[in-house]
């Protein structure tokens, strides 16, 4: 007790756990450098990665105007590597040993004990590793110096060995026919050491794009680093009963877990899984029905659970298709599995089964043939997709096998923009990867696709236009009544004849022309509950109130002229992602959910002294419309407006630029660092080339 009064608590931190990053963050240890040079004042070149190795590769800048760098040893050690010509191939094109590779490995096998934790106003947020990785400098670029003097060496060589390479060049070869192999044999053979060396071989590199620490981007993801909300779906780990908590210290033995029977395991009791956090049995739900309306997944939870944080929970594993909840494809198909059928990796599934649920967005119909051809997927696994959340007509197709609930829509307009906004993302992928053409993009019409057709009498067809005539009535009664008391109230000197204003009377008789509107509009153009005609309001390119537009064209200013003075350079894909990123930071009801089209975007970026740079890309380039229109920031401000300008002129004729040309256009005013600073705003290095930001093709 004398201890404890000697030491007394100063102050209590909440701890709350991030799961935004979950599986997705990894600590980087770099080499010990001197402590007059941190990271921040490198420039990293390019970076690569092995995914399912979690291997990396950085490519790093080398401060050749360091003091302490020797300028001799990098050329001599340039010229050991390269020789004397220098090309594309080239490893150091400057003829200096000017940048260096590190490659990763893993520190710890097991990180489940360690956390990223950021302080920020009294609360301590913590994120779980997925890895830590190791990086050392990689010496590949000796091993190609002893190549090129090997081959020196061969070279030489070569006049005496011709003849008896002549003579060698006829031999005598025996064939030999393998055996089948056993199932231990290849057992054996996959669980070697030469067969797991050759598998990773042949896993490819994935090009990175290195953000720098002051970069939106990078800010935009530090973000994430904090618990998204404080309610129970986020820190359920950190929040238990005493009875959980005293299970957690006194776990039951193993002799005691042993009695009790064991059950299947895809079965789980109600009761064991309201046990779980609140994220978990929303996944376990979803993975086993697939397809839910929101009303019975509120059910299924039970009485007393939040409705916003079971939204919060949903989103994460699950898609809105016509009101409805359908699991997302990496929860059925997770990383490292395959097709049972066709053995496919679980990649390939996954987009597939996205292009199916995106045509259910379009349409209540979908037909196998169609699905099985843009995918080329085997019928098995195309089946298995259907299966999943629609229902087999006969000679109709698959619909879709719950109703549209507009209950939803209506309640949660928010959330239905947001997960429109995540379609159109999954929609520009699949254009991209199955080069969709436009009959697949456009919905087909109701009466081709109906199953069930709507049956209505004659008779109830005129009782139906009798009602429709009453209610245009009332309407424009009511109307003439409002213009009437208006003129009533109007002390101007102008008066309007009322006598002349008549009300449109339709006739009313059994001869009533059959209206059958209300059975076309059904389930046409429906994407999340959202109408996609052009002169719907809910559309992006929708209409604003009066007296919105002022207050939406300020916010839309601030945002994209703060967006400009950070990027400097963005295409209208790139500042079209970022405007989404931006509207799923703000909270609902925002003034810019009122709808903001393309054009108006693209007009905002012009009146904000932006300038559309016409990069002159390649005439077989795979790039989109939007990703063809390049905007910059003409005037920052600054000393650097002038240099910046005649470099997006060199691109304004050139779609990559060598860095000796630059140099030579920006070096007559500009020393290096100042040049790198240039270069840096506008451009990112990519094979020895450079670029525009946003441009580059891969």
């Amino acid at each position: 007790m004398a201890n404890e009064e000697d030491d007394p608590i100063i102050q209590e931190i909440d701890v709350f756990l991030a799961r935004s990053l979950l599986e997705k963050l990894y600590l980087f240890q770099y080499p010990i450098r001197p402590a007059s040079m941190t990271y921040d004042d490198v420039t990293h070149l390019s970076a690569k990665i092995k995914p399912k190795q979690q291997k990396v590769e950085l490519e790093m800048a080398i401060d050749t105007l360091n003091p302490n760098y020797c300028r001799s040893k990098g050329e001599q050690i340039a010229l050991n590597v390269d020789g004397t010509c220098t090309d594309e191939t080239s490893t150091y094109s400057s003829k200096l040993m000017d940048k260096q590779t590190f490659c990763s490995s893993q520190a710890a096998s097991n990180v489940s004990r360690y956390a990223a934790a950021v302080y920020r106003k009294g609360e301590l947020h913590l994120t779980p590793l997925h890895g830590i990785l190791q990086l050392r400098p990689s010496f590949t670029y000796l091993d190609k110096a002893d190549a090129k003097h090997r081959e020196r060496e061969a070279a030489n060589e070569g006049g005496d060995s011709s003849q008896d390479e002549a003579e060698d060049d006829i031999k005598q070869i025996t064939v030999r026919f393998s055996r089948p192999e056993t199932e231990q044999a290849r057992q054996r053979r996959v669980q070697s050491y030469e067969f797991l060396q050759k598998r990773q071989a042949e896993e490819h590199w994935v090009h990175l794009h290195y953000y720098g620490l002051k970069d939106s981007r990078s800010e935009h993801e530090r973000q994430y680093l904090f618990s998204q909300g404080h309610g129970l779906a986020e820190n359920t780990e950190l929040i238990k009963s005493p009875s959980e908590y005293l299970m957690m210290l006194m776990p039951p033995s193993v002799e005691e877990e042993n009695n009790k029977p064991v059950a299947p395991s895809n079965v789980l009791s109600m009761a064991q899984l309201r046990t779980l956090p609140l994220a978990d049995q929303i996944k376990i739900l979803m993975k086993n029905v697939k397809v839910m309306p929101f009303a019975n997944l509120m059910s299924l939870l039970g009485s007393g659970t939040d409705s916003t944080a079971v939204l919060r929970c949903i989103q994460q594993v699950a898609m809105l298709v016509q009101g409805n909840w359908v699991v997302k494809s990496d929860v059925l198909y997770p990383k490292d599995s395959s097709s049972p059928h066709s053995g496919v990796p679980a990649e390939v599934l996954c987009r597939g089964r996205d292009f199916v649920m995106w045509k259910f967005t379009q349409d209540r119909w979908v037909v196998r043939k169609e699905v099985a051809a843009v995918t080329k997927l085997c019928p098995e696994d195309v089946k298995d997709f259907l299966e999943h959340m629609s229902v087999a007509r006969i000679n109709k197709g698959w619909e879709f096998m719950l109703p549209y609930d507009e209950d939803f829509v209506k309640k949660h307009p928010d959330i239905v923009q947001r997960q429109r906004m995540l379609w159109m993302g999954i929609q520009a992928k699949l254009e991209k990867v199955y080069n969709l053409v436009k009959e697949h993009l456009t919905p087909k019409k109701q009466e081709a696709q109906s199953g069930h057709p709507l049956l209505v009498s004659g008779e109830q067809r005129v009782n139906m236009a009798k009602a429709k005539v009453k209610q245009n009535y009332g309407q424009l009664d009511k109307e003439f009544q409002k213009q009437k008391a208006e003129l009533k109230s109007n002390d101007a000197s102008s008066k309007i004849d009322v006598s002349n204003i008549r009300i449109k009377e339709e006739p009313v008789s059994d001869e009533e022309p059959m209206d059958t509107s209300v059975y076309e509009g059904l389930n046409n153009g429906i994407i999340n509950g959202l109408h996609t005609e052009e002169d719907s309001t809910d559309t992006l390119n929708g209409h604003l109130p009066g007296g919105c537009s002022d207050r939406v064209a300020q916010e839309l200013k601030a945002f994209v002229s703060s967006t400009f003075k950070k990027q400097f350079v963005l295409t209208l894909s790139e500042l079209k992602r970022l405007f989404n990123l931006h509207l799923a930071s703000l909270p609902p009801g925002h003034i810019l959910f009122s709808g903001i089209s393309d054009k108006m975007l693209q007009d905002m970026v012009l009146d904000t002294g932006c300038k559309q740079i016409l990069v002159p890309f390649p005439p077989q380039t795979a790039a989109s419309p939007d990703e063809l229109k390049v905007y910059a920031l003409w005037e920052a401000g600054d000393i650097y407006d002038q240099h910046r300008q005649v470099l997006l002129e060199i691109f304004s004729k050139n779609y990559r630029v060598r860095r000796n040309v630059i140099q030579n256009q920006l070096s007559q005013d500009l020393n290096k660092q100042e040049v790198d600073r240039v270069l840096k705003d506008c451009c990112v290095s990519y094979g020895g080339m450079w670029y525009l930001k946003g441009t580059v093709q891969s």
